[in-house]
């Protein structure tokens, strides 16, 4: 070892007990890190795991590197011990001593055979700060492996074990209330996030580093976290899907009632159209010369569909009550809208009647106020205007033109002086 002389000045004695001081708490620590990446918990479930994948590689990989760490941590203990040997031989080492240790402790002096990764023939040769080096670099690498593999069986499993348990409650209020997988799309969903689960866990178990997000930029072990996508995606579904269960249940509490509103409903319409046929009816026999709108018929196909809910519901048929229900209440308020607006088309004429009437007899009240009633010309409109307005048939045209010629003659009459000392109009 001393052949070619030691690398660089040769070390005093203070400079060779700081080294083998550093040497030895170094070793301390590669030996703990090492026996604790041995009792590591993640270790031992990837020893005694089917693994598959990702996995399976990664972890055939770190055991000959755990392999190899042991076998450069038996060379580094030895060079070590033999450096320390030598040391022990003197209290005050001479040049001799201190020339060997130097090569020791700084000259490539640490030989591993068949250590080479790639060749496993060949002898690699360290230095004792060199293998040092190496040695921190494989139980980096070797502890990510483990540590991921542990905080990804740590994180998932438990978490799916949960969401399968929410689902087999979620699966139990389907079924009661008819939601099962070929006879309601949420009943499917149901049979798929389930098929999902399984699948999941069962992946997650045997190839845990497939779940894994490293963090950017992060060299420590196990720097990232558990790669939770398909996870979340399944909570989600099931969210949701609990949602729809939960107003299915809100049906099956509130249907009665709801059925009780959708009939009150149907029924103001059904009488609010037969109020529109009566009046149109009446209209035709009081005006004349107008268009009158022509009134639907009874909403039969709600009534059908409201009977068929009535019979969801006395079949305990939730999930298809649910919808139905929801769109009866839609349509009914729409037809009550129609059968009211078909009211007030049908009667518009006779409203506008009215409004003539009262139009006519308020400038009648009017011209009497003002002491202008038995002027000839006024009375005799008056009473053409009324007569039009009072008759059957009525035609609304020629009545509206009468009470025009009535307003416009009382406008000329009042715009003449004054009577009986009324103001003007």
């Amino acid at each position: 070892m001393g052949v070619a002389g030691p690398p660089g000045p040769v070390m005093d004695r203070d400079e060779v007990d700081r080294a083998l001081a550093r040497l030895g708490a170094e070793h301390k620590a590669v030996e703990d890190s090492l026996l604790a990446l041995q009792d590591h918990a993640g270790r031992r479930l990837l020893e005694g795991a089917a693994l598959t994948g990702t996995t399976r590689d990664r972890w055939a990989a770190t055991e000959r590197t755990i392999t190899l760490l042991w076998t450069y941590f038996d060379a580094y203990t030895a060079a070590l011990h033999d450096a320390r040997e030598v040391r022990a031989r003197r209290r005050w080492p001479g040049r001799d001593e201190l020339v060997e240790l130097t090569d020791r402790l700084r000259g490539e002096s640490v030989l591993v055979a068949g250590g080479a990764r790639e060749r496993s023939e060949l002898t690699e040769r360290f230095t004792l700060d060199g293998l040092v080096t190496r040695m921190n670099e494989l139980y980096a690498s070797s502890l990510d492996v483990v540590v991921t593999a542990d905080a990804v069986w740590s994180a998932l499993p438990a978490r799916i074990d949960l969401l399968a348990a929410e689902l087999g409650r979620t699966r139990s209020l389907a079924h009661s209330v008819g939601v099962r997988p070929g006879e309601h799309p949420a009943g499917d969903e149901l049979a798929e996030i389930t098929a999902e689960l399984s699948a999941l866990r069962a992946q997650v178990v045997s190839d845990p580093l497939a779940f894994w997000t490293p963090a950017e930029g992060s060299s420590a072990p196990g720097g990232g976290r558990p790669d939770t996508r398909r996870y979340d995606t399944a909570a989600r579904a099931l969210e949701d899907i609990r949602r729809e269960i939960e107003a299915v249940l809100q049906v099956r509490q509130d249907s009665e009632d709801r059925l009780l509103r959708l009939r009150d409903v149907l029924s103001r319409a059904d009488r609010t159209l037969a109020e529109a046929r009566a009046a149109r009816g009446e209209v035709l026999a009081k005006i004349a010369a107008t268009e009158v709108p022509a009134v639907s018929g009874p909403p039969t196909a709600l009534q059908e569909r409201l009977a068929q809910a009535a019979e969801y519901r006395r079949h305990a048929q939730w999930h298809r009550l649910s919808p139905l229900l929801d769109s009866l209440e839609r349509e009914a308020e729409d037809e009550l809208l129609r059968a009211r607006e078909s009211l007030t088309a049908v009667t518009a004429p006779l409203a506008v009647r009215a409004e003539l009437r009262g139009r006519l007899d308020a400038y009648k009240a009017k011209v009497a106020r003002l002491g202008a009633a038995e002027d000839p010309l006024l009375v005799e409109r008056y009473d053409t205007a009324r007569r039009m307005l009072w008759s059957a048939p009525c035609d609304l045209r020629v009545a509206e033109q009468a009470v025009l010629r009535y307003q416009q003659a009382a406008a000329e009459t009042l715009s003449g002086p004054r009577h009986d000392g009324g103001s003007q109009w």
